[in-house]
């Protein structure tokens, strides 16, 4: 059975280390080959846009675009519908491989078979 992981995020850079730490989780999950899927809500959605990432600094923490990196490596990442639309973000916006998706794909993806999901 494959390992999976769905985890999703609320922190942005209003609680950098809670953030930090869910995108810490997720870039070793899918480093040890699990899989995972990191969705962005709240705050942390600003990370779907390309160089927000960048501007994220908490000392003593990997780089946020290296952590996203590793996570699209092994992984999936996923824009919460309502929070995209929130913040006028769409489609043609984001990083590209990261999708946006709603409440419906979340349920699916955190009642399979095998799957582990944490909320920070």
């Amino acid at each position: 059975m494959t390992k999976r992981l769905v985890i999703k995020v609320t922190a942005g850079a209003d609680a950098p280390e809670r953030c930090s730490q869910a995108f810490t989780v997720a870039a070793v999950a899918a480093a040890s080959g699990v899989e995972v899927s990191l969705w962005l809500t709240g705050e942390s959605s600003w990370f779907a846009l390309p160089g927000r990432a960048a501007e994220f600094e908490l000392p003593h923490a990997a780089p946020l675009p290296d952590l996203i990196d590793g996570i699209m490596a092994g992984g999936r990442i996923t824009l919460c519908t309502q929070c995209a639309a929130r913040r006028d973000i769409t489609e043609s916006d984001v990083i590209d491989g990261v999708r946006i998706a709603g409440a419906q794909v979340f349920v699916q993806e955190t009642m399979a078979d095998g799957v582990q999901a944490l909320v920070y």
